[in-house]
């Protein structure tokens, strides 16, 4: 009789265990989108700035101004992690193509304010891709955990969703910006 009292009380801190560490996992999941989220509105926050330094320079250019200034209106708008992902790919694309814009505009290159713009869009992009290399990573760890045996029973059990990655979710999104500067 002790020992089946002892192999239940095993099997119950395994389940204890199992759930706690899901838990966690599913956390850290969260905390890792979070980040993501706060690095994409600190670039969303600087690209009111950017537009207004632009604006004088990129006459011709106007409709990119107008994508990235309704893009950072959808971000505000989107609730899931696919819409958020997508908009950022749009707008990864737009702000390429303002930087690449730019480069036929000697006197914004050489303007202080786009300079800095410029330097802190950079290091957000790079904290950017920094926050979804640790989302994903987080992400691919709780999903495997969900799927294992036999963590696989107790998330089962109690509900636990697959997260979804962090991606490109168009072959547009992959490619490389193209400008065209004879319109």
């Amino acid at each position: 009789m002790w020992i089946a009292l002892i192999i239940i009380v095993l099997l119950v801190l395994a389940i204890i265990s199992m759930y706690n560490s899901l838990v966690r996992l599913r956390q850290k999941v969260k905390n890792s989108w979070s980040q993501i989220d706060v690095q994409l509105q600190r670039r969303f926050d600087l690209i009111p700035n950017l537009v207004e330094t632009v604006k004088g320079y990129m006459e011709h250019e106007k409709d990119v101004l107008a994508k990235v200034t309704e893009l950072r209106t959808s971000w505000a708008n989107a609730g899931s992690v696919a819409e958020k992902a997508d908009l950022d790919n749009q707008l990864s694309g737009a702000l390429k193509t303002i930087m690449a814009v730019s480069e036929n505009y000697p006197d914004l290159k050489a303007n202080q304010n786009f300079s800095e713009l410029q330097q802190e869009l950079q290091n957000t992009e790079n904290k950017i891709s920094f926050s979804r290399q640790f989302y994903n990573d987080s992400v691919t760890v709780y999903n495997t955990k969900l799927e294992v045996f036999p963590s696989n029973l107790i998330a089962s059990m109690f509900g636990f969703k697959a997260e979804d990655l962090f991606k490109a979710e168009s072959d547009e999104a992959r490619k490389n910006v193209k400008i065209d500067f004879n319109k």
